[in-house]
């Protein structure tokens, strides 16, 4: 018999609120698959927006936003193996427009969304500390954040797992969802 061998690469989303773990979780995924994993392209741009002009995200950001985080993972996934991970990706960019701007999403940031073809999503819960920086700006807001997050998955009929507890089992429960959707073919030998 033939040998069978992997060889798409299957995206990954670490998708929920802010201060979760996603960034955390990202990176030890692709550690321990020794892959790439997509950085949150937000997070460096709105720092430097902040730090040069202490100026918030507003709705002409979320485009650039949205369009930086989508190429990074396009160049990313052609150096990936098996998994690519990312720290975000258009859908909650859509999430932060409406849950920050009353409800508005751009019909491009829309139309992003809508063609999202990310094979899983883990959902991260908010069952860890919060922690506070320059960009992160609803810690009473978490449940609703949260759920907000959630409605969207389950709106439009995206594959997901929740993820939940302290960041070892979160990274156990991921690993065993991963090996248990993408397990590897068998090798004759």
């Amino acid at each position: 018999m033939e040998k069978r061998t992997l060889t798409r690469c299957q995206k990954i989303v670490l998708y929920g609120p802010e201060s979760t773990g996603k960034t955390t979780l990202a990176r030890a995924l692709a550690n321990h698959y020794d892959t790439l994993w997509v950085p949150e392209f937000a997070r460096d741009y709105l720092q430097k927006k902040w730090e040069d002009q202490r100026a918030k995200c507003d709705l002409n950001d979320l485009l650039i936003i949205a369009r930086e985080q989508a190429k990074a993972e396009t160049e990313a996934v052609k150096n990936a193996h098996r998994f690519l991970f990312c720290d975000t990706n258009v859908l909650v960019t859509k999430v932060w427009s409406e849950t920050h701007f009353d409800g508005y999403c751009a019909p491009a940031l829309l139309r992003m969304a809508e063609q999202v073809q990310d094979v899983h999503y883990f959902l991260t819960n908010i069952d860890v500390p919060w922690e506070a920086d320059d960009l992160r700006d609803r810690p009473d807001q978490r449940d609703e954040m949260f759920h907000y997050f959630q409605k969207q998955l389950v709106d439009q009929g995206l594959p997901h797992t929740l993820l939940l507890g302290d960041h070892s089992t979160r990274l156990q429960q991921a690993i065993d969802t991963l090996e248990d959707l993408f397990p590897l073919p068998l090798r004759e030998e």
